[in-house]
């Protein structure tokens, strides 16, 4: 970054004017100079992101920085200054620029005539959240075979001999006597097997949130002022 002190500000008409982080926050419209060293002493931003409002920031504490001005100020406290309506600024308006700001101020009323201040800073800490993957759940099948038994129950025809007395006289024409054979059969149920695919259960995945709290540890800056002195210095 190179000092203000070292460029021209009237030659930079129209470049981006930055916020202390570096966001734009609109254009060089304007350089306000002190009437007696001829110094640049404001910056007057163009109109966008402030929208119709005329806003004035310090050259005090700004840089130069890749072609453009980062000022001192972040862009809501910028944004929030006091609106400047005179095209010459008056003292009256400069002296309220001067205590917004945080600057000793000059021609102002005689009780801030010798007001001096400084600006303390201090870092926040701001968290945010990505999403990152934090594991897999695969489902994967596969084929083993069990032993089944079943119990089934099964018919067979039995052979049972049966006697009957008749008692009944033969006729003489027919021949009683001789070899004769009946035969029988018996049958019988046998288990019978087969096989047949079906669908017994689908499974799947769903995915539900939890959450849990995390504690985030960082170490923030913080500037401190001390006062130093001699004489009587009363704090408000």
């Amino acid at each position: 970054m190179q000092d203000m002190q070292q460029v021209r500000l009237d030659e930079m008409q129209g470049a981006p004017v930055l916020d202390s982080t570096g966001e734009k926050i609109g254009k060089v419209e304007e350089i306000f100079y002190d009437e007696e060293s001829r110094r640049p002493e404001w910056i007057g931003i163009g109109t966008g992101f402030f929208s119709t409002k005329r806003v004035l920031v310090p050259v005090q504490g700004a840089s130069l920085q890749g072609g453009g001005i980062c000022v001192a100020y972040d862009a809501d406290h910028v944004k929030d200054s006091p609106d400047i309506d005179e095209d010459d600024l008056s003292p009256q308006a400069e002296q309220e620029l001067y205590r917004y700001y945080g600057l000793g101020g000059r021609g102002g009323p005689a009780a801030d005539a010798g007001e001096q201040s400084l600006t303390r800073s201090e870092e926040e800490l701001q968290v945010g959240k990505e999403r990152e993957q934090a594991g897999t759940v695969r489902l994967r099948k596969w084929v083993e075979t069990e032993p089944v038994a079943l119990d089934v129950e099964l018919r067979h025809e039995t052979a049972r001999v049966v006697h009957e007395t008749i008692d009944q006289p033969v006729s003489r024409d027919t021949d009683a006597f001789g070899e004769e054979e009946v035969e029988v059969p018996l049958s019988a149920e046998r288990a019978v097997t087969s096989k047949q695919t079906v669908a017994k259960e689908r499974v799947g995945v769903q995915k539900d949130v939890q959450t849990g709290t995390q504690t985030v540890q960082d170490e923030l800056r913080k500037e401190r002022v001390e006062v130093e002195g001699e004489g009587d210095i009363v704090e408000r």
